[in-house]
């Protein structure tokens, strides 16, 4: 059985709503599930968000630095 767009983010929410109000625990597809740490928490719900991501056909965007280095002219 295939998870529509409208569960998972309504999933989304239900883990955002956790993480902002401090609990361990949330309903996720219909159960109420308790997690172990915030970390993982918000690991579940960075793995909802990807899946919702790959439904709308968006790309994760990875995160890239750029560091310049002017120098201080100690190459004299």
């Amino acid at each position: 059985m295939a998870i529509t767009k409208e569960q998972l983010e309504a999933d989304i929410l239900a883990l955002n709503g956790a993480i902002g109000s401090g609990v361990r625990s949330a309903t996720v597809g219909g159960q109420t599930v308790t997690y172990n740490t915030s970390a993982s928490l918000i690991a579940a719900r960075n793995d909802l968000q990807a899946q919702l991501d790959a439904l709308n056909g968006r790309r994760r965007r990875t995160r890239q630095t750029y560091i310049n280095y002017g120098g201080r002219g100690y190459d004299r």
